[in-house]
């Protein structure tokens, strides 16, 4: 996902993903010299190449195997970025279907209404040790590097993680992105593709703590090796990190059932 603050139009975007951007039609676009803005953008999380005279997104080149990517949850004491902020922050970093490293933390916290408490458990008391705002996206910042960002539903956690680093100081988010939801709709038949519903029909997780960071970060783990176990039976030709970002967007999505499967397995369980 790239925000507004990447300053280049969408048709040089989707070039950079697909059939490259030559330096004619990159270089006008750039506020400062092509070298600076590529250091720029790497330290923002993207890595952008040149091959053969053209520029490209590195995860255009890059296997799904060779991919690293970076499963990530956060839960807030409100959804407006004006008004609140994270109060834990999770990830897990994926390289060829193994968790490589983890990162867990709380935010302290002066304010978390009764309602934020019901559904996640944290409560101001327990983020009264916890690291401030600015420690816990510093320290994120560095585990995430250039790692393809996943969430469930991303375009929520990244930009509310994009949007909180620059209220601290530090620039936007510029790391490609995939969402696991968009990804499941177009690899796994389900009824509904809300995370807790995933994980009770495919018991991804069976230990699961729905709105805890790290224990959803986990399920969409579970989910995202399932999905990608799937793609092979469904589109032979992605290969690449830029491949799965495509079909994660554009590919057709599966035909919903029209019944919910859980119900009626609870009424048959219930009728005999």
């Amino acid at each position: 996902m790239l925000t507004k603050d990447f300053i280049l139009d969408s048709k040089s975007i989707h070039k950079l993903a697909s059939k490259g951007l030559c330096v004619g039609n990159l270089k006008p676009q750039l506020n400062e010299d092509l070298d600076f803005s590529l250091e720029l953008w790497h330290s923002q999380g993207l890595e952008v190449i040149k091959e053969r005279g053209y520029f490209y997104f590195a995860t255009r080149f890059m296997s799904i195997a060779d991919a690293e990517f970076c499963i990530v949850d956060i839960e807030t004491n409100g959804s407006k970025i004006d008004k609140h902020q994270i109060i834990e922050l999770a990830a897990v970093k994926v390289k060829n279907g193994v968790i490589t490293d983890r990162f867990e933390s709380l935010v302290s916290c002066n304010e978390i209404n009764k309602h934020i408490t019901e559904i996640t458990g944290i409560s101001v008391e327990d983020t009264k040790d916890a690291p401030n705002l600015k420690t816990v996206l510093y320290d994120f910042k560095i585990f995430l590097a250039n790692a393809i960002f996943i969430a469930h539903d991303v375009q929520f956690d990244y930009r509310f993680v994009s949007l909180s680093m620059q209220k601290i100081g530090l620039a936007p988010l510029l790391n490609r992105s995939l969402c696991s939801l968009a990804l499941a709709e177009r690899t796994v038949q389900s009824y509904r593709y809300a995370l807790s519903y995933l994980n009770e029909s495919l018991n991804l997780h069976p230990d699961a703590t729905h709105h805890r960071a790290m224990s959803d970060v986990l399920t969409t783990y579970e989910l995202f090796k399932l999905s990608l176990e799937n793609l092979k039976n469904i589109d032979k030709k992605v290969k690449t990190a830029e491949d799965l970002i495509k079909f994660s967007k554009d590919a057709k999505r599966f035909k919903r059932p029209k019944f919910d499967p859980l119900i009626e397995s609870q009424e048959e369980k219930e009728d005999n």
